[in-house]
Parts: structure tokens; C-alpha cells; sequence
């Protein structure tokens, strides 16, 4: 069992990731999705400072050295912000479903990226698994339209071009997670990650004139709620969950197990949001998930 708490932490991290997505994308929808960015990471920066100061008497990462700050920074600017804004629109333009199937592209960017930035290996059977990854997704948002007799997309561009750039923004973050963490503690790191996060859509919300829209998100309190219940799946639980992970087997499998999400979705989406799931979708979300797992035999 002690040899398994990385893909116990992984696979754990991917039911989080499902359950947050649809907590997330129907508060979006009704108060916006840089709102919802923004009022989770106090949710969760508070539960982190108590576990924090449980587990090893100290409420904020005042312990870290410099290395550690520098790389976590970067990573949660990168994984929170550049990921989570456009994984967020995403999630309003088309669907958590969708948006997390093009999510699991982030191993096979996670491993490109590793490859250039740390030299990683990618073997043959990598590569095909990249296809194959690609292959699955393309199946969900491509259809062919007999009118016109092409292959076109049938989501809104925009919002599919929001999800590949969040799942940038994961590989990104996760690479930097893995390089600046090293055996600090999990908590602590992702405290530092969301003080990134605190500032990057501080810079950004101020930029952009949304405090209005911010302070008007405080009077849904359906929304509040389903923010709160994110809060603790995602950037909580399910970020911790992860960064142990990391801490116990190598980020490639930590990816490929978490990416199961699509999968694990697909009945709550048809629950929850009643949708009308095709079988070639189901087939799509396992075909890329065998991509991911080939990424990494």
C-alpha cells in the first residue's frame, strides 16, 4: 500500500477534479467565471492554513526557501491563473464535460514540455500515445456535417480554444510544482501556489474594471455555495492530492491517472445537467484516456 499512495493520491485527484468542474461551471453561470476564480482561492487558502497549522504547527509557508517560492510562484501563476481563467471560460462556453476531455491533452503537454525544458525521454509507444490522446478528443468535437460534406467542430471554437490553453496552463504549472516542491509539504506548497493565484487575478480583475461584478457574486448564494464546495474539491483537496501525489511517483503517471476525469464526469453531467451524451462522446473520453495511459508505459 505505501508503494501506491502516488496513484491512490492520483486517482483521488481525479474524482475532485470532476466533481469541481461541475461545481464550478454551474456557479459560472451565474456569476462568471473570473468571480468563481477568485472568491474559491480565499475558501481555500483559509482550509490550507488550518491543515497547515495541524499537521505541522505552522499556518503559512513562512519556512520555504527561496527556490521553493520562486518555482511555486511561477507554477501557480501559470496552473492558477493561465489555466484555471481559461479552463473556467471553458467550463461556460462548453461544458465541464467537453472542456475536461480536452484537459486530458495536458500529459501529453506535460510530457513535451518535460522533454524540452528537462530533457525527459519520449519513447515510441509516447508518441503514439499522444496520437492516440488527440485521436479520442478530435472523435468528440469534430463531426461531419452531410449538408456540406466536411469535418467541422461542433462546439463553440472559442470555448474549445479556452480549454486547450487551460490545459497549457496545467501542464505548465505542474512541471514547475514538480521542479520547485522537491519533499516540501503539500499544504504549504499549494498555499504558495494560490498566493500567486491571489495576485495574478488581483492584477487582472483590477485591469480589466470587475470589481463590480465581483461584489454583485456575494448575492447569489446558490453560487456562494457551489463556489464553497469547489473550493474544498478543488484547490484544497484536489490540488494536495495531486502535489502528494507528485511527492510519490513521477509526474507523467500522476497526469495520466488524474486525467480519468472525462470518464468519471460522463454520469454526473447526464444526472446533473441532463445531457445528451452520444456513445462515439463515451468512446472518445476512454479512447483518449488509453492515449494518456500509452503516454506513459
Amino acid at each position: 500500500m505505501q508503494s501506491r499512495i502516488g496513484e491512490i493520491a492520483a486517482l483521488a485527484t481525479a474524482v475532485c477534479w470532476a466533481l469541481n468542474a461541475i461545481a464550478f461551471e454551474s456557479a459560472g453561470k451565474k456569476v462568471g467565471s473570473l468571480s468563481v476564480n477568485y472568491l474559491r482561492l480565499f475558501v481555500a487558502f483559509i482550509l490550507l492554513s488550518i491543515c497547515s497549522f495541524v499537521t505541522r504547527g505552522l499556518a503559512l509557508p513562512t519556512d520555504a526557501i527561496g527556490h521553493t517560492w520562486f518555482w511555486l510562484l511561477i507554477s501557480g501563476l501559470l496552473g492558477f491563473v493561465l489555466g484555471d481563467m481559461f479552463l473556467f471560460e471553458a467550463f461556460v462556453e462548453i461544458g465541464s464535460r467537453i472542456s475536461l476531455l480536452i484537459m486530458s491533452a495536458a500529459p501529453p503537454i506535460t510530457a513535451l514540455v518535460g522533454y524540452l525544458i528537462m530533457g525527459e525521454r519520449i519513447s515510441l509507444l509516447g508518441l503514439a500515445g499522444m496520437l492516440v490522446t488527440m485521436a479520442g478528443i478530435c472523435l468528440v468535437i469534430l463531426s461531419r456535417n452531410p449538408a456540406e460534406k466536411k469535418v467541422e467542430f461542433n462546439r463553440p471554437v472559442k470555448g474549445l480554444v479556452y480549454a486547450c490553453l487551460g490545459a497549457l496552463g496545467q501542464a505548465l504549472g505542474l512541471i514547475f510544482s514538480k521542479f520547485g516542491m522537491g519533499s516540501y509539504n503539500a499544504f504549504a506548497a499549494t498555499q504558495i501556489r494560490l498566493v500567486a493565484a491571489f495576485i495574478g487575478f488581483t492584477v487582472i480583475i483590477t485591469a480589466r474594471k470587475k470589481w463590480p461584478e465581483i461584489r454583485a457574486a456575494f448575492d447569489d448564494k446558490k453560487a456562494i455555495g457551489e463556489i464553497a464546495i469547489g473550493a474544498v474539491l478543488g484547490p484544497f483537496i484536489g490540488v494536495t492530492l495531486s502535489l502528494i501525489a507528485l511527492q510519490y511517483t513521477a509526474a507523467g503517471i500522476v497526469s495520466s491517472i488524474s486525467s480519468v476525469s472525462p470518464v468519471i464526469i460522463i454520469p454526473a453531467s447526464i444526472m446533473i445537467f441532463k445531457e445528451k451524451v452520444l456513445p462515439k462522446e463515451i468512446l472518445g473520453a476512454f479512447v483518449s484516456i488509453a492515449g494518456v495511459v500509452l503516454l506513459f508505459l
